[in-house]
This record gives C-alpha cells, sequence and structure tokens, in this order.
C-alpha cells in the first residue's frame, strides 16, 4: 500500500473542513457538549472503523475528542485515512 502524494494530501484535505496535516496524520479536535455524548460519539466511530477495518488513533479529553489517522502500514496517508476522515465527519 503506497501513501499519497502531498499534492493528493492537499487536494483531499480541502474537503475536509477542520482536518489539518500533522507530520504524516490528519488530525481534527471535536467537541461535545459533555463527557457521555463524546463516548457516544467515540463508540460510533469505533463501529465505522470495524466495518471499514481502519483504525484511528482517538484522544479523549472530557468533552473532547482528538482523531489522528494515518495508515502505518504505508507510513502515510493513503486513500483509507480519507475515507474514515468523511465517514467520522458524518457522525457529528
Amino acid at each position: 500500500m503506497e501513501h499519497l502524494s502531498i499534492k493528493d494530501i492537499h487536494d483531499r484535505l480541502s474537503e475536509l473542513e477542520g482536518w489539518e496535516m500533522i507530520g504524516h496524520e490528519i488530525t481534527k479536535e471535536f467537541h461535545f457538549n459533555d463527557f457521555k455524548e463524546a463516548m457516544e460519539f467515540v463508540h460510533k466511530a469505533g463501529e465505522e472503523s470495524e466495518r471499514i477495518k481502519h483504525f484511528p488513533d482517538i484522544i479523549i479529553r472530557n468533552n473532547r475528542v482528538t482523531i489522528n489517522l494515518t495508515t502505518h502500514e504505508a507510513n502515510g496517508l493513503t486513500y483509507d485515512d480519507f475515507k474514515l476522515a468523511r465517514i467520522i465527519e458524518q457522525l457529528v
């Protein structure tokens, strides 16, 4: 599995509001009303990740959830990362 070119990454990032590239990952912090709502979001994101077999790094801090996506096998970003980012956006 090959990682995307910088141009492909920037093209896809322009389609995702609030996501940014840091190193070899794309990341976004989501804010919720409370911890329970944040956990419900994480649960839904986990189910979708299982469904497509692509897994994010997730950091939960009270009512904030940070999602980091990269494809470790490709040592960079792939189409799968952007596919999952779009799916996660639909969960909010």
